[in-house]
């Protein structure tokens, strides 16, 4: 039985093939590279009853992973997050059947460490010496983390907003780490230059090598496992560089082509924040790319992004599901984070809150009628955002008395 079943790279955009063996950027046409499997030996080889008698990692679905050797795995203990129920809060908003699958558990707090996982390990094994990107925060820390658990070089660039914790992670993993006084955008063209002067080095910017999204669609698989094999009605999804929901996509897309899950797939829902909606406005134009707004700023600043190179396939997701592209305001998900945290005890990342003042939104609407399973993304811990919540109390003298 082989670790993987990794067969070729395909370009998104006109579906040529691509050598996987050896490191990928995008393909010709400046498009991101998808991973493609041999499913049917998949389905031949492996049941999801053996799967589950795995260890609690995502690196229990290896053979739909890149990485060929479980030598070149590189790990954190990363994976099976929980599903909780969110009785209190569900009936609060209408939605009595909501879940939340808590990303905010793995390592370095976010979603993040799972492409790290997958992308690390992949590059270990193809002899790359350095990963470089330019971060909004999170997933520059994940990397460095898991470069330094696999003993190559972190080149970092983030914009000088990003919470200060994901500086301070990247600084203790021993990354080469810059701010930059500009957006991601920004860090993303000092960080190409600098790789194109720098052997052993591999760009991993979001979508521009192939296997951040392996590693992130282990989500969809989790889900679908958790919930005995089946898929919820709707899962909403914080997007920023979009590459969360693209995975959940291609996972479900795999598992229905196994005969893993039946029936329809969920309508998944892109969440953006008012101040940079580009996916939100594409969307609603019926565009199948997006225009980046001109002054993008949110307090959740995991997804301020204002051109993803893989608009094209959120806008696709979306729409080939069924499903909608929704903008809240910063004033709505913070009131929904701490909604959430005063009714069932989880303080989550102001992204995972955008998707929860989303839910309420929707259910106003009566786009959900309340009677669906709905699945809530929280892509980080609010541990990481602690400027998110104020705190003014009073303070007692020794001697004081508390009333």
């Amino acid at each position: 039985m082989t670790f993987s079943s990794l067969s070729h790279l395909e370009c998104s955009r006109d579906g040529s093939r691509h050598d996987a063996d050896v490191v990928q950027g995008t393909s010709p046409l400046g498009a991101p590279l998808l991973a493609r499997y041999d499913l049917a030996q998949v389905a031949d080889t492996v049941t999801p009853a053996q799967i589950a008698a795995r260890p609690p990692t995502l690196w229990r679905y290896h053979e739909l992973l890149p990485v060929r050797d479980p030598a070149h795995v590189v790990t954190l203990g990363e994976g099976l997050t929980p599903l909780l129920d969110l009785p209190t809060h569900g009936a609060r908003l209408g939605v009595p059947r909501l879940r939340m699958k808590d990303e905010g558990l793995v390592p370095t707090g976010a979603f993040k460490a799972r492409g790290a996982a997958v992308g690390v390990s992949r590059a270990k094994e193809l002899g790359v010496r350095g990963i470089a990107m330019p971060t909004n925060g999170n997933a520059g820390a994940a990397w460095a983390a898991y470069a330094a658990r696999a003993g190559m070089d972190a080149l970092i660039a983030m914009p000088v907003d990003a919470p200060e914790i994901t500086r301070r992670e990247c600084v203790v993993t021993g990354a080469e780490l810059y701010l930059v006084d500009g957006l991601i955008g920004d860090a993303g063209a000092l960080v190409k230059a600098a790789v194109a002067r720098r052997t052993g080095y591999q760009d991993t910017a979001t979508l521009r090598e192939p296997y951040r999204i392996e590693g992130k669609k282990t989500m969809g698989y989790e889900i679908a496992e958790q919930l005995g094999w089946r898929c919820p009605d709707v899962i909403l999804y914080p997007t920023g560089g979009g590459v969360g929901i693209i995975a959940i996509h291609k996972a479900l897309l795999e598992l229905q082509e196994l005969g893993w899950i039946t029936g329809d797939l969920p309508r998944l829902v892109a969440v953006q924040a008012a101040g940079c909606a580009p996916i939100v406005d594409a969307f609603d134009a019926g565009l199948t790319e997006s225009t980046p707004p001109a002054d993008p700023y949110t307090v959740a600043f995991g997804i301020t992004v204002p051109k993803a190179l893989g608009d094209f396939l959120v806008l696709d997701a979306v729409r080939s599901t069924g499903g909608t592209a929704i903008a809240v305001t910063d004033e709505q998900l913070l009131a929904a984070q701490v909604a959430l945290a005063q009714d069932e005890g989880t303080w989550v990342c102001p992204e995972g809150a955008a998707c929860f003042a989303a839910v309420g939104q929707l259910r106003e609407s009566g786009w959900l009628d309340g009677t669906e399973d709905v699945v809530v993304l929280n892509t980080g811990t609010g541990l990481l955002y602690p400027d998110t919540v104020p705190v003014d109390v009073p303070t007692l003298a020794k001697d004081g008395v508390i009333p």
